[in-house]
């Protein structure tokens, strides 16, 4: 189930959609933009259909719910394997088709693990990317890894991603 923002706030003329940890949101609202802040070793995957005009972004902390079923059952945004799934549904559900999607990837960063012993932020690139795969997609835009934290959002109605890192703004 997609959740809804209940306080959206309006800027530059847009809707601000926040996202947040282990959340997803998916919109048609062409006045909006989605945004998640601080992605670290989480992931962000943007999903945007010009076609429809409806865009999707999910932030997820974990790559797999294997051992954690009653924490994905709770929130299935939290984990790769489960919440990746759920935002090509809800996107297909809002009129986008997934061979017209394009695909952001942004995260996945080694936050606070210089010994790379975790290896979170890995993990969860590897299992996007392979969830993807088995989907037939491919990301057409991806800044992941490094040890940096970045802040990415997405307009619905044009699909323009932009991602704030290190005092740095890109757009897409």
């Amino acid at each position: 189930m997609t959740k809804i923002a209940t306080m959206p706030i309006a800027t530059n003329e847009l809707t601000r959609i926040a996202v947040g940890v282990s959340d997803m949101k998916v919109s048609a609202d062409p006045h909006s933009y989605l945004v998640t802040y601080s992605l670290g070793s989480c992931i962000g995957v943007v999903m945007h259909d010009p076609a429809s005009r409806v865009a999707g972004l999910l932030h997820f902390q974990l790559p797999d719910s294997k051992g954690h079923e009653q924490r994905a059952a709770n929130n299935p945004h939290m984990f790769a394997d489960t919440g990746i799934p759920l935002l090509f549904s809800q996107m297909q559900a809002q009129g986008a088709r997934r061979e017209r999607l394009v695909l952001g990837m942004f995260g996945g960063a080694s936050m606070l693990d210089d010994q790379k012993l975790f290896k979170i932020g890995i993990k969860n690139t590897r299992a996007a990317k392979k969830i993807l795969w088995q989907n037939c997609v491919s990301v057409k835009h991806e800044d992941v890894g490094g040890s940096v934290s970045r802040t990415i959002s997405v307009e619905v109605a044009t699909g323009r991603v932009t991602l704030k890192s290190q005092g740095q703004t890109i757009s897409f």
